[in-house]
């Protein structure tokens, strides 16, 4: 008996040593990609580009959370571009995979997959964490209990296979351990709030002015604001409080003018001290110079203060154009999605004008007339000129925006005043489905109400679906177009100007498009897959409804952060869209309309028909401001290349690939034209009388150019004409 309790001890010790041995042995590197290339990983593709990245890409999010100083990330190019990344094979030696991992959440698009003895089956998948707007571009450790596979042979293969928003993945730091990695806490900074420590406090403000001021800061604590008059809830929404006085980086406003002569109760989340900086005001505060900031766009328009995103509810109405956008009035990134609102006599010269959509309202009964269920989400606007829903009530025509209250449906609001005041549909939802972002839109010809939204069926995948109406309350769906993603546009065009040839057009956010017929109820496409016109930091683009000349104009969320700013983001100028016939086919064309010619001042700096050469290979203006029209018309010689540099900006066409930049832009003649318009944070990039356009954050932003420049690279060219217009700002009064 001694014998066996004794043999019995040393089996259990030896287990428990093999165990605790087995604890401790060393992990097994798969990759850390801190390489200046990818190695033995095989790539596929053009969303991984040929090297791992230095951290965040052009036009992305702040990306954060990855190890040293590269990481896979296939938002080379942005959301479009797709791959796969394939490593080496290797032999599972440990019981857990761990690494990091961020990006879309795209099931079985946006992946990573582990590959055990071939092709067939994937025995493990994991997507990054996103899909919404608003996402972090964090990456988080991630495990996969691979004990089962241990002593087999194994390939990682890492997928990019959406082109939508949130289309890439970024991974990281590819471990073989016997110890899972624990989940680490985002980090508040950049583009994050912080934790907020201090409990609620209540407090009373007498409204003596238009607006409600409080502080903000660019790394704030994040704290919900309610805001009550009697019994009647006015504003819910977080807030990026300071922590102290010290912290406040700007002063923001909230709409409060019904309520003068009245007693606001707010509860806010916020240190006691900046709950007791709450006043109110006529005049909104700024701590630098209103639409004079650093970084403000000059001839974009931006909002006054906060984040935006999606253009929403674009028309034309009685001599004014409305644009509404995406809008956080409380922080720098996104949140609350308010609608902000502006008008313009020529979509130029833009007037910001109150808050026409307001979030949070929830279940409660008594709640202000423009406060949706939860987020109001992207959507459109247009004109009811038959008062086809009953809702007119005097000589203005009805205004009708449509939007997605989120996780309700797509929902109306009205307003009987121009504009000035809004009331939420007691009636909505209109329609109930997966998906969101309504444009709204009259067809004349079937005399009814359309409606065009990004919609998710587990049988079509995700698509656009019409649906049709004749009273803006009742909705009929009527067909779905399957392949797109979010912010639905359809609009009709005439082909090289004549009105008798006509084609439809529909895209969504990415904004590539496809021609074909339109009865009303279905979208008939005419040739297979899309075409491209936009590039670079270019998203969720609409165009104004109701146009009184017929003009089709587009403005886009330019995806561009201005750091320090009391304002995050901006907007693309309007652009004029209209069908050409090419040698490739019917194309779409957008072109900066005309109204911004104005903006021109006289006597431009010009070079003309100057050759260069390899002993003279440069031709350059000096400049000392940084708002520009800049015109470029080259004839082709034996250059490679030509190169626009204007300040630290740089646009390449290659004449061999005939590419500017990243764009297809066949010459004409042997000539080719492109046109670069500047503002202090952006510029936008035209090509071929708006062939192609390009949209991009300024490496220099907020700095003057210095010089504009042509030079040929690897041979001959001629500068026919080089033209430098100085721009005015549309904030001049």
């Amino acid at each position: 008996m001694r014998r066996f309790v004794l043999t019995l001890t040393v089996v259990f010790a030896a287990l428990l040593s093999h165990r605790v041995s087995a604890a401790e042995q060393p992990d097994i590197l798969i990759a850390d990609f801190e390489a200046a290339d990818y190695g033995d990983w095989k790539v596929e593709g053009e969303a991984f580009g040929t090297a791992p990245a230095k951290g965040t890409l052009p036009g992305q999010m702040h990306v954060s959370g990855f190890e040293g100083e590269r990481l896979v990330n296939s938002f080379l190019g942005g959301d479009k571009p797709t791959g796969k990344l394939t490593s080496p094979e290797f032999t599972i030696q440990r019981d857990y995979l761990k690494f990091l991992i961020g990006g879309g959440g795209h099931q079985g698009k946006t992946c990573m997959n582990l590959i055990v003895d071939g092709e067939f089956p994937i025995v493990l998948t994991a997507t990054g964490p996103n899909t919404q707007p608003g996402g972090s571009e964090f990456l988080n450790w991630e495990n996969w209990d691979v004990k089962p596979y241990k002593g087999k042979k194994a390939v990682i293969r890492i997928i990019d296979e959406a082109s939508g928003g949130w289309g890439h993945i970024n991974v990281d730091q590819i471990v073989q351990s016997n110890t899972k990695a624990e989940k680490k806490p985002a980090p508040a900074a950049p583009g994050r709030p912080n934790a907020n420590p201090h409990p609620e406090s209540t407090f009373e403000v007498e409204i003596t002015g238009k607006y409600i001021l409080f502080p903000v800061s660019n790394a704030g604590q994040r704290g919900r604001t309610t805001i009550y008059v009697g019994d009647q809830l006015v504003h819910n929404l977080d807030c990026d409080f300071p922590a102290d006085k010290d912290s406040i980086d700007w002063w923001t406003y909230l709409d409060m003018e019904e309520y003068v002569g009245q007693t606001a109760t707010i509860t806010a989340r916020a240190a006691p001290e900046i709950c007791k900086l709450f006043e109110s005001s006529d005049e909104i505060r700024h701590l630098q110079p209103l639409y004079d900031e650093a970084l403000r766009p000059q001839f974009h328009i931006s909002q006054m203060r906060g984040w935006n995103n999606d253009p929403n509810g674009m028309f034309y109405y009685d001599g004014q154009y409305h644009f509404f956008w995406q809008c956080n009035p409380a922080g720098r990134n996104w949140a609350n999605m308010y609608w902000g609102h502006a008008t313009s006599p020529d979509m130029v010269h833009w007037t910001e004008q109150k808050r026409a959509l307001r979030s949070f309202g929830g279940d409660v009964q008594n709640r202000h007339p423009k406060m949706a269920v939860s987020n109001c989400f992207s959507g459109s606007g247009n004109v009811d000129q038959n008062n086809t829903a009953g809702w007119q009530t005097g000589s203005e025509k009805t205004l009708v925006l449509a939007f997605t209250d989120t996780g309700c449906g797509e929902a109306l609001a009205y307003s009987n005043d121009r504009g000035k005041s809004w009331k939420y549909y007691e009636g909505n939802p209109v329609i109930m489905h997966r998906g969101r972002d309504p444009k709204l839109m009259w067809y004349e010809p079937g005399q009814h109400w359309v409606i065009a939204v990004y919609d998710e069926d587990p049988e079509v995948g995700r698509n656009i679906a019409i649906h049709t109406s004749s009273n803006l309350k009742e909705w009929q769906l009527q067909s779905k177009i399957p392949g797109y993603f979010e912010c639905a546009e359809i609009f009709e065009l005439p082909v090289d100007g004549d009105a008798a040839k006509t084609k439809w057009v529909i895209f969504a956010a990415d904004a590539q498009y496809a021609l074909g017929h339109f009865d009303g109820k279905r979208f008939t496409p005419e040739h297979e897959g899309k075409h491209r016109v936009h590039w670079g930091a270019y998203y969720a683009s609409q165009c104004f409804s109701n146009p009184p000349d017929g003009r089709v104009v587009q403005i886009g969320w330019a995806r561009i952060d201005t750091p320090g700013m009391p304002f995050n983001q901006a907007f693309t100028v309007p652009t004029n869209l209209t069908l050409h016939t090419t040698e490739d086919g019917i194309r779409m064309f957008a072109t900066p309309i005309e109204e911004l010619e104005k903006l021109r001042k006289p006597n431009p700096p010009t070079i003309e028909a100057k050759t260069l050469t390899s002993e003279a290979p440069a031709v350059a203006l000096e400049v000392v401001d940084q708002l520009f029209d800049i015109l470029v018309t080259l004839q082709q010689g034996t250059a490679a290349k030509a190169v626009l540099r204007f300040g630290e900006n740089v646009a390449t066409y290659d004449f061999a690939t005939q590419m500017l930049d990243e764009m297809p832009l066949k010459m004409k003649d042997g000539k080719v034209a492109f046109r670069v318009l500047v503002d202090r944070p952006m510029y936008e990039l035209i090509g071929g009388g708006g062939a192609c356009y390009k949209t991009s954050a300024r490496r220099d932003m907020g700095r003057p150019l210095g010089a504009i420049s042509v030079a040929a690279e690897g041979g001959s060219l001629t500068v026919e004409s080089l033209k430098a217009y100085e721009m005015t700002s549309i904030w001049n009064k």
